[in-house]
């Protein structure tokens, strides 16, 4: 049984005060994970012009 399988299968059994307290920790580690990802996203967009060039694409054949 997958991850995913046995956590609907636990949640399943939970009482609905717990299902408000599991959603509430769901929505924390889902800002907690877009928080370390927007830095990173934003410095790949940025950096973009400068990786896709085709000096770049010369420099990388080459590794």
């Amino acid at each position: 049984m997958s991850k995913l399988e046995l956590s609907v299968a636990e949640i399943g059994l939970l009482q609905e005060p717990d299902l408000d307290r599991l959603l509430a920790l769901n929505r924390t580690l889902s800002a907690e994970h877009l928080d370390r990802s927007l830095p990173l996203l934003a410095a790949e967009s940025a950096l973009a012009k400068d990786w896709l060039t085709p000096e770049e694409d010369e420099a990388w054949a080459r590794l």
